[in-house]
């Protein structure tokens, strides 16, 4: 059975009574307090009564924190995140559900961190998801049957090394955290389009905030998704840039006026000059020194990851690939993947990656050897992020869609 109305077994329809019966103190905080929507939170946790009575408890206690109910009519995203936050909700899927696209390339992951606070960023979503919420309402009264899930498009096309910048991953994935501990069931389908080669490593990055019934429901379109997504959207309600008939009223195709395409943030908009970073661990390398860091890679196109931050002077960085097995090697000996050179970390921490062409140890190494009289600290994360461990449908191939696990 479903577990959804109409369609419980003897067992659910008992379980949904001894839910309502234990959140009978909460119910009028709610924003529903029908079956459909208590049986949303019952799904979420696989029909257990105790785990879904603390999840939706924990909601209303959100719900009180963030002042939800007030946040559409009460607050007002800044003015950067309103003009450079891209996506919006444009028409509705086939069965009535609210259709919300997300266009991932013009995002620009920095210079919105720089300009505003990632408490700014829940709340946005939180109001976004509020509204939708809102529309599904509308159009459950409007169609006479039950809408409690959107449909959404992932416009991955311009998806590239600024959107998996560390801090921008853990914004996103508070985020994606926030919607699915306080909005579940809350997607019908996730439809990706456009999906670079580097998609599968940027999805690796961010999956593990999801859970195992959202990522079910993440589809990735090949080169037909036009034709994919005109069988679940009526093409006068998709817009022409997706494959449809729908303009704006001027006549534009991409229906600006209902989805935004964001772009880069002008420098006058930044409130701070870097966004601050944690780092994990620090050492001090004495002058005329030298230290390695050793990662062991066992997966070609594995994605390797560093932020630095060095106190008071520059040091130097590179990156190698040791040749020899079982033996100390000279960095002079090793295969050079990253040539080394001197980084103003102390006035701007470092922060980039690359891609590991082949299997085998790199080494990381921090250079003072030049320093004759002053020993550095520097602060460092280093992450290796393996490629997708799931099979991906090449955007150019034609087929079935591919879900994601």
């Amino acid at each position: 059975m479903s577990g959804r109305v109409g369609d419980l077994s003897p067992k659910q329809a008992d379980i949904l009574s001894q839910f309502r019966g234990g959140i009978q103190d909460i119910l009028p905080s709610l924003p529903a307090q029908h079956d459909h929507y208590l049986l949303r939170w019952l799904r979420a946790r696989s029909f257990n009564v105790q785990k879904a009575e603390a999840m939706i408890r924990k909601h209303v206690e959100f719900r009180r924190q963030m002042k939800v109910d007030s946040i559409i009519s009460d607050w007002k995203p800044p003015e950067v995140i309103e003009k450079y936050v891209s996506g919006g909700m444009c028409g509705y899927d086939r069965e009535g559900s609210p259709i919300w696209y997300d266009v991932i390339g013009p995002l620009d992951p920095k210079g919105l961190l720089l300009s505003a606070t990632k408490q700014d960023f829940i709340k946005t979503k939180i109001r976004d998801t509020e509204m939708m919420q809102r529309e599904c309402r509308r159009q459950s009264e409007k169609l006479g049957t039950n809408i409690e899930a959107i449909s959404l498009i992932y416009d991955c096309e311009g998806l590239g090394l600024k959107h998996i910048w560390k801090p921008a991953i853990e914004a996103y994935g508070e985020i994606l955290t926030m919607f699915e501990d306080n909005y579940p069931e809350g997607l019908k389908r996730v439809f990706l389009i456009k999906a670079p080669k580097m998609f599968p490593m940027a999805y690796n990055l961010i999956k593990h905030f999801l859970c195992e019934e959202t990522r079910r429901k993440i589809i990735v379109l090949g080169s037909n998704w036009q034709e994919v997504l005109r069988k679940h959207i009526d093409p006068e309600q998709l817009p022409v840039v997706y494959g449809g008939n729908l303009r704006d009223p001027d006549g534009d195709p991409r229906c600006i006026t209902m989805i935004n395409y964001g772009g880069t943030v002008p420098r006058s908009y930044y409130v701070q000059d870097s966004v601050k970073v944690q780092y994990d661990s620090s050492v001090t390398i004495s002058r005329g020194s030298v230290f390695q860091l050793e990662y062991d890679v066992t997966a070609a196109s594995s994605l390797l990851r560093w932020q630095f931050a060095s106190d008071g002077a520059d040091i130097g960085f590179g990156v190698y690939r040791r040749t020899k097995e079982g033996s100390s090697q000279k960095v002079a000996e090793m295969q050079q993947v990253l040539p080394s050179e001197r980084y103003n970390a102390h006035l701007v921490p470092e922060d980039s990656c690359l891609t590991c062409p082949e299997p085998g140890v790199y080494v990381l190494c921090f250079d003072n050897s030049y320093s004759i009289l002053q020993s550095k600290k520097v602060s460092y994360n280093v992450e290796v992020v393996p490629p997708a461990d799931e099979p991906m449908q090449s955007p150019r191939s034609r087929g079935g869609d591919t879900r994601l696990q």
